[in-house]
């Protein structure tokens, strides 16, 4: 399988901590919201995915409609200096276990408590696309 995320846009994924916004779809129109994210890369033949924790309106959309994108960006003042666009097929997840350890890990990377947000589900965003564009 060819490797949908290249290096260079792995590298801004899992950098500094940025947020996203997660675009999902009602009654065919868009809803984007921000949300914290972790990047994981390919690992075999299973596609890289990106975790997020949510919870009302996007994860009752991602329960009637999986597909998503995803939009990233790092900017200085307003700025953009580079930006991700992420295509993908979202996965609600309903362990327990595994949704407490992704909640942790993704509080970790943006310096947050571990346990907040603890109420949230885990979703798991297979990617099928990821475009970039640095400024």
């Amino acid at each position: 399988m060819a490797q949908p995320v290249p290096e260079e846009v792995e590298s801004l994924l899992t950098g500094g901590p940025v947020a996203a916004h997660l675009a999902t779809c009602v009654d065919d129109r868009p809803h984007a919201a921000p949300v914290w994210f972790r990047y994981v890369p390919a690992d075999g033949d299973e596609r890289p995915v990106i975790e997020v924790m949510t919870t009302g309106r996007k994860l009752a959309n991602i329960r009637e409609n999986p597909r998503v994108a995803l939009s990233i960006q790092e900017s200085d003042a307003g700025h953009p200096e580079w930006t991700v666009t992420v295509r993908g097929t979202a996965t609600v997840v309903e362990d327990g276990e595994r949704t407490r350890e992704a909640n942790r890990r993704i509080n970790r990377r943006y310096g947050a408590d571990p346990d907040d947000w603890s109420d949230n589900t885990l979703v798991r965003i297979a990617v099928g696309s990821a475009s970039h564009r640095s400024y």
